[in-house]
């Protein structure tokens, strides 16, 4: 795809925001109570980079995010 430098932000940052979006709520669903916050958020950060690097991997075989022509 023959995209602008600002559509190919735009695509990256609804990423990043949707990668969050789930590690938030698989942060939240795997706390339980009376356990410890540090393992609910460290669950939320692996969420996240696993989301982001679908989001982009998917993104990258698509050729969205590539500069040239593809």
């Amino acid at each position: 795809m023959n995209l602008s430098l600002g559509v190919r932000v735009l695509i990256f940052v609804v990423c990043f925001l949707f990668s969050v979006l789930v590690s938030i709520g698989a942060g939240w669903m795997s706390h339980k109570p009376g356990s410890r916050k540090r393992d609910a958020v460290l669950f939320g950060g692996g969420a996240f980079i696993g989301i982001m690097t679908l989001c982009l991997a998917v993104l990258g075989a698509l050729g969205v995010l590539s500069g040239g022509t593809a």
